[in-house]
């Protein structure tokens, strides 16, 4: 890892020559589409974001403007600006998404032409590592996972081209202990000890992207593939070797991302929060690929990366200064996910779900320390926009990852601005009230467009809403998910806006470290230490707005409730009797409640509890 930015501008050609030697004239690297077709497609989409922009910033111009500017008006414009994109985007992605599902004969031949290798019943030809990386994480349930995953992969027959790597940088030496125990008495179960390996690195250089850095420098020639799972990962058997089918028929494939859902939970929040994320990401990321094509996306985990190419082109540069923007890349994922396009290789999603999961973390403040973290790392990309040789959509997305997460100030400096500009407009005549109101309804749907469309997706499909216990039982669950949605966003654009300000001051550096994956209940105490900003926020937004005009109070309850019920909302979806309930229920329940499959009923997920 002692590569800075500067040796990385050093070779721009090299990669350049690479990626032109290798690419079909006219098409993508593995010849799977038209470049000018995906080109033709990534206008379109430019265009209808840029006209939608346009017109919604047209209108809130017409808005702010009555009675001359001033500026709080021109405050609230630019921090439109630099918020509404995100919002667009999602809403475009997510409308393709479904055009493609229900619109089209094959939408997903015309987003993922890849996709149909899966399905064929070639035999495997590739050695696939299996890869767990550990850090400080509870040692029983990472291994019950990865066991999970080997017996899954045994019962598809294709097993013997799997080995399994535990690769651990955990520093409490008991953890490490455990991890050791475990991972011998696993190899001697399994009386192949080539098939599994455990490898506890001393420091923990390069975090997890080191940590599988490590990995290719010393077993990567013996593997063609590799599968990456975080702690909390599990993958089917069969989407594996269809995953593997697909690199197999197609040399030119980099990575293979698949589409990652959330288990089961007994956790609210988490229930909660990845029913909305399971809805959202399916037409978002069906759309998305559509026009991203070859540039796609890397999460990291659940992903089959090609070794050879990420061992020779993927290495990350170390970002020169120090913290909290300099050092190891802690978003790696997106950054290596580029740096392989640049090498000539497609990154490609399989929008498809089925056969890949994740868990999520049980209680809002556990979600909002790991989004800082992601924040973090995104905002380093900064550093990374000038990379030599970039795709221009692979450039594109990089900067779209850091307006993701600037845009949660922007968006929270307008709640903030919203009590200013009601006194400003008090002594209006003739404000256009149901124009105004319009407006506001559009930038919320247009919010939400994700969701709505992943839940439009599932009415429409035959036997969808059956999978989540009848139409009944799922609508309940999407009002619900969107009403907590609307709080959850709110309390998370505050607290990372609040971490950002941090960072504009040289603090805010935060760890790699083992995450709460359990249900666990929050004490009132550390909900206040963690929240109080939020109560505070909420309280002058709720007493000025109820003082100056209580009508805009009660239409801004989607996006200012949030602060003030913060600490009550972490609270009561952090209790693990909430989570029974809903289970108890049906509420927000994944299908794999319903029938559950046999990776994830070797771990004791899914099934009504």
């Amino acid at each position: 890892m002692t590569d800075t930015v500067t040796n990385q501008r050093s070779a721009p050609t090299t990669f350049q020559r690479a990626a032109q030697d290798v690419e079909p004239f006219g098409a993508t690297p593995a010849g799977l589409q038209s470049a000018a077709t995906l080109r033709s497609r990534r206008l379109l989409v430019l265009a209808l974001n840029l006209v939608t922009l346009a017109g919604l910033a047209a209108g809130l111009a017409r808005l702010l403007g009555l009675g001359g500017w001033s500026g709080v008006d021109l405050a609230v414009f630019i921090a439109f600006l630099v918020a509404a994109p995100w919002s667009v985007l999602g809403f475009w992605n997510a409308a393709i998404g479904l055009w493609l599902l229900h619109g089209r004969r094959d939408g997903l031949a015309e987003a993922a032409p890849f996709a149909a290798a899966g399905a064929r019943p070639a035999p495997l030809m590739l050695r696939t590592a299996v890869l767990l990386t550990l850090r400080n994480e509870d040692p029983e349930r990472a291994f019950a996972r990865i066991r999970a995953v080997k017996d899954s992969l045994d019962a598809t027959g294709e097993g013997v081209w799997f080995d399994y790597f535990v690769l651990s940088d955990t520093s409490d030496p008991a953890v490490a202990a455990a991890e050791e125990r475990l991972a011998a008495d696993w190899a001697r179960e399994i009386g192949e000890p080539a098939r599994l390996s455990y490898r506890r690195r001393a420091i923990n250089a390069g975090f997890k992207a080191g940590n599988i850095r490590d990995f290719c420098e010393h077993w990567g020639e013996r593997y063609e593939l590799m599968l990456p799972l975080d702690a909390d990962s599990v993958m089917a058997g069969d989407a594996v070797v269809a995953l593997v089918r697909i690199m197999q028929a197609h040399p030119r494939l980099g990575i293979l991302q698949s589409l990652v859902v959330g288990m089961p939970s007994r956790s609210a929040f988490a229930r909660i929060f990845q029913f909305g994320m399971r809805h959202g990401m399916r037409p978002y990321t069906l759309g998305a690929a559509w026009w991203a094509g070859d540039c796609g996306p890397f999460w990291g985990h659940n992903a089959l990366v090609r070794i050879a190419p990420f061992r020779a082109h993927c290495r990350l540069p170390v970002l020169p200064g120090g913290p909290p923007l300099g050092g190891a890349v802690m978003s790696h994922d997106q950054v290596e996910a580029v740096l392989m396009r640049r090498a000539g290789y497609e990154v490609r999603v399989l929008p498809v779900e089925g056969g890949s999961w994740e868990e999520n973390p049980p209680t809002m403040l556990d979600f909002a320390q790991r989004d800082l973290r992601w924040c973090l790392g995104n905002l380093q990309y900064l550093r990374l926009l000038g990379l030599p040789g970039l795709r221009p959509t692979s450039r594109y997305q990089l900067a779209w990852a850091i307006l993701m997460f600037l845009g949660l100030p922007a968006s929270t400096l307008m709640v903030a601005l919203l009590p200013f500009k009601v006194l400003e407009d008090r002594t209006l005549a003739d404000y256009p009230a149901a124009f105004a109101a319009g407006l506001y309804g559009l930038l919320l749907a247009m919010q939400i467009a994700p969701k709505l469309a992943g839940f439009a997706d599932t009415l429409l499909s035959r036997g969808g809403a059956a999978r989540y216990g009848g139409t009944r039982l799922f609508l309940a669950s999407a009002a619900l998910e969107i009403a907590c949605g609307f709080l959850q966003g709110a309390a998370t654009s505050l607290r990372t806006t609040l971490f950002m300000a941090g960072l504009a001051c040289g603090r805010g550096r935060i760890g790699w470290n083992g995450q709460a994956r359990d249900a666990h209940a929050l004490s009132l105490a550390t909900a206040l230490a963690g929240l109080w900003p939020h109560l505070l926020f909420g309280l002058f937004l709720f007493a000025s707005l109820a003082w100056l005009s209580p009508a805009v109070l009660l239409w801004s309850l989607p996006v200012t409730a949030g602060y003030l019920l913060a600490i009550p909302f972490a609270l009561l979806t952090a209790l693990p009797a909430a989570g029974a309930w809903l289970a108890r229920r049906g509420l927000c329940g994944a299908p794999e409640e319903r029938a559950t499959p046999p990776v994830l009923a070797a771990i004791g997920m899914g099934g009504r509890r």
